[in-house]
């Protein structure tokens, strides 16, 4: 099978509204291996590894984020595929 491996930067309002808990929740239903962390500036990080499909569904789900979330901008950094295995809140 197929897998890639993606990391974003999502910039806005994204800290304080459960956007790392709702983006663990997110890739879990779809099969993403990886982690979403927050970021000292404000921002969140995160890793997708899995399907291109499953991982370019996550890419799209960030520019949202959950409800509360105000996303100005997403950096996509493509990635050699790692060992990822489950997803993590760090």
């Amino acid at each position: 099978m197929d897998r890639l491996r993606r990391r974003v930067i999502v910039k806005g309002r994204v800290q304080n509204v459960w956007f790392r808990d709702s983006c663990r929740n997110e890739a879990v239903a779809r099969g993403i291996a990886g982690w979403v962390r927050n970021r000292a500036d404000a921002s969140v990080e995160a890793v997708f590894e899995g399907s291109p499909q499953a991982v370019e569904q996550m890419i799209s789900w960030c520019h949202e984020g959950p409800p509360r979330a105000r996303v100005d901008s997403v950096e996509v950094i493509p990635e050699p595929v790692g060992d990822e295995v489950g997803f993590a809140v760090k």
